[in-house]
């Protein structure tokens, strides 16, 4: 068995898809439709690895939920489940610690991935703040504090080499800057989350976006997207085996007279059908 893992979320299709992905991967998962039963089976069956929650229930609420599981148990590993979530949750929830985000809806794969890095991470007490990018990373993050630490307008360079360094700004990665530059996580979280450039999930060394927008949906954006998906075989917001390629779909990318466009890394393909779009591929490849 790889771990002991609770899901709690009010929708039912969210606890029985979690039970069909991630017991064939090897984890006892458990499930509970309300928080305060979920707390209850905390006490009655022991200690979990690994609580997904929602953020929104009847009740009692996930941030209110995780607080109470921090009283029960400081060091277990929490993945939050997001919807449409405010930026004052998100910052409780980065305060609390958590792991990682799991946007609704999500993928098989991507939940198995998620949950695999939140059981490492209750794994690894020595280094907590460590998170998902072990030790030998964290000291490279910390070299990269340092070389800022006391400038003025730091924080921004320091996320831009830290995504370089990471491939991406999880929370721990936030929570390690915000330590190291002495500023509120609430900060950090804050600049990640407006600036486009920044990501808080993994992308592949080139990155996919497919505008969805109006004038790029009335000329077949989205058979461009399925053939993308298709020829890549991942789902948005997934990265290939190989790491090679990570896709996205976007609501505008302000080229709407080049409709339907496609953004690969910093380059701009316009005008772009289903068949075109595969032969962009092969320039990256």
């Amino acid at each position: 068995m790889k771990g002991r893992i609770l899901v709690v979320d009010d929708e039912e299709i969210v606890l029985k898809s979690c039970e069909r992905i991630l017991k064939p991967e090897g984890y006892e998962v458990s499930t509970s439709s309300s928080a305060p039963k979920a707390l209850e089976m905390l006490g009655q069956n022991g200690s979990f690895d690994v609580v997904i929650t929602d953020i929104k229930m009847p009740g009692m609420d996930g941030i209110e939920f995780m607080k109470k599981l921090r009283e029960k148990d400081p060091d277990i590993s929490l993945v939050l489940i997001t919807g449409y979530p405010s930026q004052e949750s998100i910052k409780e929830a980065l305060a609390l610690k958590i792991v990682d985000y799991l946007p609704k809806p999500f993928s098989p794969a991507l939940l198995a991935e998620t949950a695999g890095k939140a059981i490492e991470f209750r794994k690894k007490t020595s280094h907590p703040e460590a998170g998902d990018f072990g030790p030998e990373m964290a000291g490279k993050l910390t070299g990269i504090i340092n070389a800022h630490k006391g400038k003025p307008g730091a924080l921004i360079p320091v996320l831009q080499q830290a995504q370089e360094l990471v491939g991406y700004l999880p929370p721990a990665v936030q929570r390690h800057i915000a330590h190291g530059l002495n500023v509120p996580v609430s900060e950090v979280h804050g600049v990640v989350s407006f600036y486009s450039f920044f990501t808080m999930k993994p992308k592949g060394k080139h990155n996919i976006r497919v505008c969805l927008g109006t004038a790029c949906y009335v000329k077949r954006a989205e058979e461009i997207l399925h053939k993308l998906r298709d020829k890549l075989q991942i789902d948005i917001g997934e990265v290939t085996a190989d790491k090679q390629f990570s896709l996205e779909s976007v609501r505008c990318l302000g080229a709407c007279g080049l409709a339907p466009v496609v953004v690969v890394d910093k380059d701009t393909h316009g005008s772009i059908n289903p068949v075109k779009a595969l032969d962009i591929l092969t320039q990256y490849q």
